[in-house]
């Protein structure tokens, strides 16, 4: 690490604080990559909880016929629709060359946390299955936990996202508008 390192002018790249700012926006675009990689993981262990409810039976019928799987399956497909939504439109803002900062992180935070409920949720539906190697949920379940890390944790998110409402920089179109402070 380098302190009090003096740059002559002459020598720097972009303006005073260009690098932080530069920094900034280079993760929030990485931030919907994670959101779409964290909707596939919670996107395969759906697939593959309704598949394996579909061949295990219990009592006579395949479990997806309990109404306490068929919930899980409904709020997992429910939950996972809404992630792809917010990743969606995070990257449609960053297309149009809109400010994307705060869409990004919330679609970050929001698909990491569901990619981990719902891969747990799989585990959970396959039983002492899901923690066997040959049903690949314990894997995404694994690959799940790494999303709400990498690219800022939840919590950065969650300050990146108060910030955004705080400045008033958050757009919530449902609003019709940036919030705005009284």
């Amino acid at each position: 690490m380098y302190n009090d390192v003096k740059v002559p002018k002459a020598n720097r790249i972009g303006d005073d604080g260009f690098g932080f700012k530069f920094a900034m926006k280079t993760l929030a675009g990485g931030r919907i990559g994670i959101a779409a990689q964290a909707l596939g993981i919670a996107g395969g262990a759906y697939e593959l909880a309704v598949a394996y409810s579909k061949e295990r039976t219990t009592f006579g019928k395949p479990i997806s016929q309990h109404q306490a799987i068929a919930f899980k399956l409904a709020d997992m497909a429910t939950e996972i629709e809404a992630a792809k939504l917010m990743v969606y439109r995070a990257a449609w803002m960053k297309d149009q060359g809109m400010d994307y900062a705060s869409a990004s992180a919330m679609a970050k935070l929001y698909a990491s946390e569901v990619a981990m409920k719902h891969t747990v949720e799989a585990v959970q539906i396959h039983g002492g299955y899901g923690f066997v190697k040959e049903y690949h949920v314990e894997r995404l379940m694994r690959d799940a936990k790494i999303t709400q890390i990498y690219e800022g944790t939840s919590e950065i998110q969650r300050i990146v996202i108060s910030r955004g409402i705080l400045n008033g920089e958050l757009y919530l179109p449902i609003l019709g508008g940036a919030v705005e402070s009284h």
